[in-house]
């Protein structure tokens, strides 16, 4: 899994998968792959969306997808937001995980969503 270290200003430091905001006219697998690029350097992904995840405890929505690694070492282009990127084992990961990741990573392993999430597979 490749993860990065979160120390966006006003939150504390979590690690996190690649990931942002759906923008106007993209799919979400568009803004996946445009998220990888932007934030990891990594470009030509094929992501596929897995699951919704609906936060039921405030508010949010947290497609998880899924791709194929492309070859391309990651690099920490946003520093300020992920300033280091680290290939992690499913059963060994940093802790703590960003709370969008921690459920899309548990739904990837065929887990049940963590606690204050609702999960809609996407087939």
């Amino acid at each position: 899994m490749l993860l990065g270290r979160r120390v966006k200003a006003g939150e504390e430091p979590t690690w996190c998968l690649p990931g942002g905001h759906v923008e106007g006219g993209e799919t979400i697998e568009q803004a996946a792959a445009r998220e990888a690029a932007e934030e990891a350097g990594i470009d030509g992904t094929r992501p596929e969306v897995i699951a919704i995840g609906l936060r039921t405890a405030g508010s949010g929505l947290t497609a998880a997808a899924v791709a194929p690694w492309p070859g391309i070492p990651p690099r920490a282009l946003e520093p300020d937001v992920l300033n280091d990127w680290g290939w992690y084992a499913p059963d060994d990961l940093p802790d703590p995980l960003y709370p969008p990741s921690a459920m899309s990573l548990t739904v990837w392993r065929g887990l049940p969503p963590p606690d204050g999430w609702r999960v809609y597979p996407v087939s």
